[in-house]
C-alpha cells in the first residue's frame, strides 16, 4: 500500500508526517502519493526534502505521485523540483 499523507502538511503537523513517512520509508515504502494534500506551505517541501534524503541515505528509490498545484508551486518556486525528482510542468499518474 501507498503511503499517502491526510489532507494538511504544513507548519503545525509537519513533524507528525515527517515521522509516519521516515517509517513507511524504512519498511520499504518506494512511493508517496500527495493526492490528498489541501493545505500545504514551506514545511511540506521541508518534508518531501527529508523524506527523499532518508531514502538516499537508505539506499532506496523514492519518487512522489500526484503533487497538488499548490505543492508543484512551492517545489517550483524554491527551485527544489530536481533534488526531489519532481517537475511542475510534468504530469504524474
Amino acid at each position: 500500500m501507498t503511503f499517502r499523507p491526510a489532507s494538511t502538511l504544513t507548519f503545525h503537523n509537519a513533524q507528525t508526517v515527517l515521522d509516519d513517512g521516515l517509517r513507511a520509508i524504512a519498511d520499504g515504502q518506494a512511493q508517496i502519493d500527495l493526492s490528498d494534500l489541501t493545505a500545504v506551505d514551506s514545511a511540506a517541501v521541508a518534508t518531501l526534502l527529508a523524506w527523499q534524503r532518508a531514502a538516499q541515505q537508505a539506499g532506496k528509490p523514492l519518487s512522489f505521485k500526484n503533487l497538488p498545484t499548490n505543492l508543484q508551486s512551492i517545489v517550483a518556486l524554491y527551485g527544489v523540483g530536481d533534488l526531489l525528482h519532481v517537475h511542475a510542468d510534468a504530469s504524474h499518474h
